[in-house]
């Protein structure tokens, strides 16, 4: 009776009277395949190939013949320079196997390093990526034979690594950690994740990829310090702050949001995107204070302004309508330490001069406390035709250097009136001629006094716009 073989490894089962005096030839053979089971080997990837072959055993053994491959090794490391990735097909598809593989294959060129594939049929592959290590097994299906990660679903009690633990799927924490873990996972169905740990500086410190910190929870503390900024669609705080605080954020149901912070010159201060100072609130005080030419802005234009500029200050109205000043009872406009003006709700408005009234309104007219000063034209040189300007001055004074003639003026006002002084000079016998919008009594004109140095006194009146009353002329004052 021939010999017959194992499906995956090949080892040769000697038919019933078969090879007389051979057997320990064949059992040595057989013993060297099973060592081979249980050993390591380095396998040498063709330079830069792309494909490579791991025969476990040959299609068909031949009786009584040494039939050693390097798949029948359990431990396989890849080496070899790669250029790309490389297909590593393991034969026959009907072996049914399994190896641990590593991949220490190196990189030829200079856009690795590269991955080892692991395939028998068309079912499933597995790639081991380089530098990595996995356990899989063949299923020797056939044509439809596939490789398996033999650790996709690993379950262990308890794991310890001195090394890094490397996963390309999720890692679920099932049970809750402990407050003596040094560094843990878990997950409670109430909690969801919990991450528990304990150092000296921190209990709980996350990292970027430049081993910086980025969230720290100090050792014992309940506070989360973020190293860098902070961004969020929305920061909703649940509790007050305290006074204690530097820079926090705060809610109460009865003051809704908080802000609160202490700062050698402010506890807050607010900055634009230029980081220059918009407003902020000095230390220790509840002033509110915006720095020089920062403006506080009223209405969706910015109508209304208030702004102080180093020198001055202004309350600037530059929009739609008027700006109005309104109180249920009195305005008062104070000085350093006076009153300047009042406005009283149904009663005086009153102007004051060092902080006494000298002009006040009543339900008449005004009330003027000393005396009312109006605008005086002193003019020394007059000749020929003169024009007032009334819109200047209420009172004139013209000494007449050769004759005059009042010309019609056009800056004259209704209810205006004054007097117009009239002096000779050295010379004297000055006249007065009157344009057609001065009237006299009986249009008898004006005769002044014709001394020199004569110092005559005219009141006038202005009944309407063109039309000047002029009274009696009061002569030779000395």
């Amino acid at each position: 009776m021939a010999s017959s073989y194992t499906t995956s490894f090949g080892i040769e089962k000697i038919g019933s009277g078969e090879q007389s005096g051979a057997w320990g030839t064949t059992t040595n053979h057989n013993l060297d395949i099973l060592d081979r089971i249980s050993s390591y080997k380095a396998v040498a990837i063709t330079t830069n190939a792309d494909t490579h072959t791991l025969t476990v055993r040959e299609a068909s053994p031949g009786s009584g013949t040494e039939n050693l491959q390097d798949g029948m090794y359990r431990v396989i490391k890849f080496t070899g320079a790669l250029d790309s990735n490389c297909t590593v097909t393991v034969a026959p598809n009907t072996t049914a196997a399994f190896f641990i593989i590593i991949n220490a294959t190196t990189d030829s060129g200079s856009s690795g390093p590269y991955s080892v594939i692991l395939t028998q049929g068309s079912g499933a592959n597995i790639t081991v990526e380089n530098g990595k290590s996995a356990t899989v097994y063949m299923d020797g299906a056939g044509s439809g034979a596939a490789v398996i990660d033999a650790l996709s679903n690993l379950q262990l009690a308890t794991i310890t690594a001195s090394g890094d633990i490397t996963s390309s799927g999720t890692f679920n924490a099932l049970g809750d950690t402990a407050a003596s873990d040094k560094a843990a996972m878990g997950y409670t169905s109430a909690e969801g994740l919990i991450l528990t740990g304990q150092g000296s500086t921190n209990d709980v410190t996350i990292k970027n990829d430049a081993d910086a910190d980025v969230i720290t929870i100090a050792t014992g503390a309940t506070n989360v310090d973020v190293v860098g900024d902070l961004t969020a669609a929305t920061l909703n705080a649940d509790g007050d702050t305290s006074a204690s605080d530097n820079a926090a954020i705060g809610y109460t149901s009865a003051e809704g949001i908080i802000i609160t912070g202490q700062g050698s010159t402010n506890d807050i201060t607010l900055k634009n995107d230029a980081d220059a100072e918009v407003c902020g609130v000095p230390t220790g005080t509840d002033d509110l204070r915006f720095p020089d030419d920062a403006k506080t802005e009223w209405g969706a234009g910015g109508d209304l302004q208030i702004y102080h500029d180093a020198s001055n200050s202004y309350i600037t109205d530059n929009g739609t309508g008027n700006l109005k000043i309104g109180s249920g009872n009195q305005v008062d406009i104070l000085g350093t330490s006076e009153t300047l003006a009042t406005f009283v709700d149904d009663g005086a408005v009153s102007l004051y001069h060092n902080d006494g009234v000298k002009i006040a309104t009543t339900a008449t007219g005004i009330q003027v406390t000393g005396t009312a000063l109006a605008t005086t034209d002193t003019d020394t040189s007059n000749t020929g035709s003169v024009t007032l300007d009334f819109e200047t001055n209420q009172n004139f004074i013209l000494t007449f250097t050769g004759n005059v003639t009042l010309a019609n003026p056009t800056t004259e006002q209704l209810g205006q009136s004054g007097i117009i002084i009239c002096i000779q000079d050295g010379t004297g016998s000055r006249t007065l001629s009157l344009g057609t919008d001065y009237e006299t009594a009986g249009a008898a004109g004006i005769t002044l006094s014709t001394a020199a140095n004569a110092v005559d006194i005219i009141p006038y009146f202005v009944q309407s716009a063109s039309n000047i009353l002029l009274g009696a002329v009061q002569k030779a004052f000395s």
